[in-house]
This record gives structure tokens, sequence and C-alpha cells, in this order.
């Protein structure tokens, strides 16, 4: 039973989050702010852990600093902020995924599990079991699946799994175009619905991301009305 830790300053998520959680078999721990939840982490930290980013005495950007400096557990960012900046900031700090407010609940269980299953494939990796943390490499694109990296000519990119897992069902067959469908079941279980216009909203900031590093990026192009293609460059 993976432990993990929600912390929040809002009671009502707190409550229907952990509740959802442990409906599914995890077991859940609550904090309602940063330095509550450190104060624990120090005695013993979770197997992974959801934070907000605005929170009393300690926000989520700075606990995820202080947990970064002893622990690469998987965590994820809530935020009720629109702000991309910081998204990318949130990530290149050490967080593994962003979900925004008002969210899925069910979609956040997912993303939960997503990480754990790569977080048990690179503990896995680690002891020589398996080969599923084989670098990838097409043209300037490099994606190392266990350590969740991305860079591009040489310079990193910070991504969430979602993309992540997107950018990599693309880059496996270049030139072969990836339906919304079947990017769809690379990105999300098959229980939670999602419609076309999330995929193409994932895209487009993936590729805003990419751009940031290499304003002339067009490795993913968009077959209109059938899907994405990455082409090799």
């Amino acid at each position: 039973m993976s432990r993990i830790a929600l912390v929040d300053d809002d009671r009502n998520i707190l409550t229907s989050v952990s509740m959802t959680l442990e409906a599914e078999g995890f077991e859940v721990e609550t904090y309602n702010d940063g330095q509550a939840a450190l104060d624990a982490f120090n005695k013993k930290l979770p197997d992974m852990a959801v934070f907000d980013i605005k929170m009393p005495r300690m926000d989520g950007m700075d606990l995820l600093q202080r947990v970064r400096q002893k622990s690469a557990m998987p965590v994820i960012f809530l935020t009720s902020k629109d702000d991309e900046i910081d998204e990318v900031l949130g990530l290149r700090m050490g967080a593994d995924d962003y979900v925004k407010k008002p969210f899925s609940q069910r979609l956040l269980v997912e993303r939960i599990r997503a990480l754990l299953r790569r977080q048990e494939v690179m503990e896995a990796d680690s002891v020589g079991e398996g080969e599923t943390g084989q670098i990838l490499t097409r043209g300037q694109l490099t994606m190392d699946p266990l350590r969740h990296s991305v860079s591009w000519k040489g310079r990193d990119v910070s991504l969430t799994v979602t993309e992540f897992l997107l950018l990599q069902a693309l880059a496996q067959r270049p030139g072969f175009v990836k339906s919304r469908d079947q990017l769809m079941d690379v990105a999300y279980d098959d229980q939670v619905y999602v419609d076309d216009r999330t995929i193409d909203s994932h895209i487009k900031r993936l590729r805003k991301k990419m751009r940031m590093v290499d304003s002339e990026f067009s490795a993913i192009e968009t077959l209109y009305g059938i899907g994405y293609r990455y082409n090799e460059e």
C-alpha cells in the first residue's frame, strides 16, 4: 500500500481527495500547511506527495525545495493559478507533474498511479531488472524515461508526465501518424474520459516548451482531422 501525502490549506480538498485515494487503496496523510508537512517528512517520507502551491507558513515551492535537498520522491503540484511561468519554475525545481484547480479527482489518481509506476521502474532498474529505461534518441531529441528527462539540441526541457508520454509516443516511430484517440490511450487510463481538445491543448503546451529552448522547433506536425506526427530532424 503506497503512502500519499496531501498538502493543501483547503480542508475540503484534503477531505475529498483523501477519501478518493483511500477508496483506491492508498494510505493517505494530510497536512494543511507546508511547515507541518516538512516536520512530518523529516521523520518519515511518504512514497509520493501532492502539494498545493499557495499555502500559509511555507508554500509549495519552498516545501519542494526543502524536500529535494534529501529526496527524489515523486511530487505533483496543485494550483489555481493560470500562469505557465509557475508551472515551468515548479518543474525545473523538481516537481514531476502539475494539475490545475479545479481538477478531476479521477485524473489526479491516474497521474499518481503513473508516477508510482515510473518510480517502481526506476527502482527495478537500479538493481538491474528490466530494460524499460533505454534512452531514446531521435535527431536533436534525447529522452530518458527513467529520469523523466528531455533535452533538445543539448538543452534541458521541463515536461509534465503527460507531455513526456505524448512526446515519447510520437518520437518512438518518426514519420508515423498518431491519432488523437491513440494519444489519449497513451496519456490516460481508459477509465478517464478526455476529449480531443485536451490532447490538442497538451500538444500546444508541449510545442511551446520546446520552442522556449529552440524557437525554430517544428518536429511535431499537425495533420488536421487526423492527428500528429513526429518528423525527425
